[in-house]
């Protein structure tokens, strides 16, 4: 992860058209009662991503990890090279009855990450970077296509979306200095320019329970 292209003006220039973006119309298709539920999302570095999803009421834990390669080269060195297939995701265990997969995705495309950059976030470049939705089932397929064509439809960014849909094969964990990185290190550079933005934004916005569907 680099900081040299990060500035508090570049931060926004990645901003949407209009913030918040507008709620998932798309119903989730299934039944919120059946205890909680895993989402698979890779929108650049994982210690950004991990620490938005960690301040959401009904997130019960994030875990930055890999997915889209083979287990053997699932390793943050390997991963880094940008040959293996992987991408940095996090793996979110969430309360569908505290927080919906609709308002998951609202927060991954309005702060988490932006979704118009192809193979990369700001000044970290590569596939390990991409903006993408592992879905582990058709109704989170269905859903997160309805929202990316919503969004479009929408003007909700400037650019074009880029964000993928690929089937979840295995999720591996990432090494455990990279866990809670953004808690444990909070005065890091990285942190300062990249992730912070993210989690003012994320916490002024999204931070209150989500009401009953």
């Amino acid at each position: 992860m680099s900081v040299t292209a990060f500035s508090a003006e570049g931060e926004r220039r990645l901003a949407p058209t209009s913030f918040p973006l507008p709620d998932v119309s798309e119903p989730e298709g299934e039944s919120q009662q059946q205890g909680w539920k895993r989402l698979v999302l890779g929108g650049g570095c994982f210690w950004c991503v991990e620490a938005v999803f960690q301040l959401l009421p009904g997130v019960q834990q994030v875990v930055s990890g890999y997915a889209g390669g083979e287990a053997s080269t699932a390793n943050y060195e390997a991963v880094c090279s940008g040959q293996t297939g992987h991408a940095e995701v996090v793996a979110i265990d969430y309360d569908p009855v505290e927080i919906s997969r609709g308002r998951l995705l609202q927060v991954f495309f309005s702060v988490a990450h932006n979704p118009t950059q192809l193979d990369r976030q700001g000044a970290d470049r590569g596939p390990q970077y991409r903006s993408v939705i592992f879905y582990q089932t058709e109704q989170e397929k269905h859903q997160a296509q309805a929202y990316i064509q919503q969004l479009e439809a929408a003007g909700a960014w400037s650019q074009p979306l880029v964000t993928r849909l690929e089937a979840l094969e295995a999720f591996y964990p990432a090494e455990d200095y990279h866990q809670d990185f953004v808690r444990q290190h909070p005065g890091q550079p990285y942190v300062e320019a990249v992730a912070r933005p993210k989690l003012e934004q994320a916490l002024a916005n999204f931070s209150c329970p989500l009401p009953p569907s």
